[in-house]
């Protein structure tokens, strides 16, 4: 069963039950636990622990890799290695990259505009039933480069299609910026609703809260013995 992902929190709430019962429907020999631990890794992606405040935070950002040319003082064969061997072209630029936080707001827009773009070129990608979120996983127009710009990652891009589903419109150029911020301020409650549900099942462990807080501390330490290393 694919699980319905929610941008704000009363939503969330108030499907919570037909969701549970359509999962009892398609799981016969399951729990409302199983149930939870589903939607705990469903919105934990968008989720961190804060030290200071000892609470979780929205942090809905994803890596990715920013693919730029390099500029040189000088061009031509002068910075071509191979070019002796006839390996390469004397022009040939190598494409490099970095790797770059940005929001989910910005990758959302992004693969809109990429999608957007495909639709310009094809006047009946939208004939029909076929709207945007027909294209959100299209491999060919997700991955596509034009020269520079953001280059995706197909797996990585896997883990936020229930994101994208729920956001991207069905038509349109533009992504919502209230609804984003809808779900900036909601994700937190929704966190705490599944994680006190846990809780009462006596779950916690695999509550939002108390993996991601593991994580944090497992992170710090390895930032520490990486540092006494050094040192």
């Amino acid at each position: 069963m694919e699980l319905p992902f929610y941008l704000n929190f009363k939503d969330f709430e108030n499907h919570y039950y037909d969701n549970l019962e359509k999962w009892f429907e398609e799981y016969y020999n399951t729990s409302e636990t199983d149930y939870l631990k589903a939607l705990a890794d469903l919105y934990s992606p968008y989720l961190y622990y804060n030290f200071v405040e000892d609470k979780l935070k929205a942090d809905a950002f994803i890596e990715i890799k920013d693919c730029f040319f390099p500029y040189h003082d000088k061009i031509g064969i002068s910075f071509c290695s191979h070019c002796e061997k006839g390996e390469t072209s004397p022009k040939a630029l190598n494409q490099v990259f970095e790797f770059k936080n940005i929001s989910m707001m910005e990758y959302a827009q992004h693969i809109l505009d990429k999608i957007n773009k495909y639709c310009s070129k094809n006047q009946d990608a939208l004939n029909g039933n076929k709207n945007i979120l027909d294209y959100i996983n299209d491999y060919n127009i997700v991955t596509s480069m034009d020269g520079v710009g953001y280059c995706i990652s197909y797996n990585r891009h896997q883990k936020v299609i229930p994101f994208l589903k729920a956001y991207l419109p069905y038509y349109g150029q533009t992504v919502n910026m209230a609804m984003y911020r809808d779900f900036i301020f909601s994700i937190a409650d929704i966190a705490e609703y599944i994680d006190q549900k846990l809780k009462a099942m006596h779950a916690f462990e695999h509550s939002i809260y108390s993996q991601s807080k593991a994580e944090a501390k497992f992170k710090v330490q390895m930032s520490r013995q990486f540092l006494t290393l050094c040192n």
